[in-house]
C-alpha cells in the first residue's frame, strides 16, 4: 500500500512541475496578450487562445474551459477564477430552416453569434460558473459558484443568478475602497 501512495506522490509532483514550467507558460504563449503573474491551474483548456487577453494578477483555476471563437475574452488585473470554470463567446447558428444544426458551417455564422465576454478589473469568479457570450462583469464583482452569467453584471455586485444580484457595498463604501487602492 505505501508503495502505491509513493508512487501517486511522484506522478502528482510530476505532472505538477510539468504544468507549472512547460505546459502553462505554453499555454500563456499563445494567448492574445498575457499579464504579468498569471497562474494556470491544472487541466485548463483554452480554445481560440489568440483571441484571449489576460491582465496582471490573475489566477485561473484548476479544470477551467476557455471557449473563443470569432469573438474575444478580455481580463483586466486582479482577477480570481475558481475549479471549472467555463467561458464561452459563440453560439450556433440555429434559424436556418431545413437544416440540421450540426451541417451549418462556422463561415455561415452571423455576427450575434459571437460577442466578446468582458471581465473588468478585480473580478472573483466561484467554482463552476458559466460565462455566455456578450457579457460584461463589472469591477469589483463576484460571481457565485455554479452561476450561469448571461447578461452584464454591475460594478460591485454580487451575481448568484439572473434574478439574484445583490450590491457588494454601498456608494459611499465604493468611493472609500476606490481611494483606499488608488493610496497604496
Amino acid at each position: 500500500m505505501k508503495v502505491v501512495y509513493w508512487i501517486g506522490r511522484l506522478y502528482d509532483s510530476v505532472t505538477s512541475r510539468f504544468q507549472y514550467h512547460i505546459y502553462g507558460p505554453y499555454q500563456k504563449s499563445k494567448f492574445e496578450r498575457c499579464g504579468k503573474n498569471v497562474n494556470i491551474g491544472k487541466g485548463c483548456s483554452f480554445y481560440g487562445a489568440e483571441n484571449i487577453s489576460v491582465g496582471d494578477d490573475v489566477y485561473i483555476g484548476p479544470k477551467a474551459m476557455f471557449l473563443s471563437t470569432e469573438a474575444k475574452i478580455i481580463m483586466g488585473k486582479k482577477i480570481m477564477f475558481g475549479p471549472e470554470v467555463a467561458i464561452a463567446t459563440g453560439n450556433h447558428r440555429t434559424d436556418l430552416l431545413g437544416r440540421y444544426m450540426f451541417d451549418i458551417k462556422v463561415e455561415e455564422k452571423i455576427p450575434e453569434n459571437d460577442e466578446d465576454v468582458i471581465i473588468n478589473d478585480d473580478v472573483w469568479i466561484g467554482m463552476r460558473a458559466i460565462i455566455l457570450k456578450g457579457v460584461t462583469i463589472g469591477e469589483g464583482s463576484i460571481i457565485g459558484a455554479g452561476a450561469i452569467v448571461t447578461k452584464d453584471v454591475p460594478p460591485y455586485s454580487i451575481y448568484l443568478s439572473q434574478d439574484k444580484i445583490i450590491p457588494r457595498f454601498t456608494e459611499s463604501e465604493i468611493k472609500t475602497h476606490k481611494q483606499l487602492i488608488e493610496s497604496k
